[in-house]
């Protein structure tokens, strides 16, 4: 049986040291291949037509082009990689503009190395990685004031979704995983799968992670 290919990773990071470590920490995993970095966005769309890398860890703070822009631009261009944020802090702002780019993910740089290498993996796979702290940020800004037209809006949306792939959408926006999903609502990996599918399809939205701002827009995450 042959090896599932490695996951290779693009690292963008204007602190030599920080991409130093996470070359570090990647590269001890064996289905991980760091296979490029980069100090500013600027150089992010060469290195990812040269490189092709399916995952793109992403810092936000960088001199030139930033990564907020730079996660932007990337993820407007058809098969773009896969982007996870690890940043030294998080800002509302920040977070929901980096994820409604199209971000699968945002992490914290304290997060344990443990935690980046299955943050990777779960994002190369297409399931969004939320750190507990930006999770509760979200749930946050919707409970302390969210304009009432817009969670109306974001539920009047999700009325098109049947009453399972609802449940499955909530899950989502909780950051469970699919086999999390599949544990609490009693179904099949491969179920919760077709009603993620289903539901991005019915909502027109790209990825996991959209999906779980529109549950937090609508205030059913908490």
């Amino acid at each position: 049986m042959s090896e599932q290919p490695s996951v290779k990773i693009l690292v963008v990071d204007d602190d030599p040291l920080v991409r130093a470590g996470l070359r570090m920490i990647l590269g001890g995993a064996g289905d991980l291949d760091v296979v490029g970095e980069a100090g500013s966005g600027t150089d992010v769309p060469a290195l990812v037509a040269r490189l092709r890398p399916d995952v793109v860890l992403m810092d936000l703070h960088m001199p030139g082009v930033d990564g907020l822009t730079a996660t932007e631009r990337l993820r407007a261009v058809p098969n773009a990689p896969e982007v996870l944020v690890l940043t030294a802090f998080e800002a509302d702002g920040h977070v929901r503009r980096a994820l409604r780019a199209g971000a699968g993910g945002f992490l914290l740089k304290d997060t344990p190395p443990a935690e980046i290498v299955a943050a990777v993996r779960r994002v190369a796979a297409g399931e969004p990685v939320l750190s507990p702290e930006v999770t509760r940020r979200l749930i946050g800004i919707v409970t302390d004031g969210a304009p009432t037209d817009k969670r109306g809006e974001a539920r009047k949306r999700l009325g098109a979704l049947n009453t399972r792939e609802t449940e499955v959408a909530i899950e989502v926006g909780r950051g469970s995983s699919n086999a999390e999903i599949a544990a609490a609502l009693h179904l099949s990996v491969p179920t919760v799968k077709t009603h993620v599918s289903a539901a991005l399809s019915k909502l027109d939205l790209n990825n996991r992670v959209q999906l779980a701002l529109l549950v937090h827009d609508a205030g059913l995450a908490d």
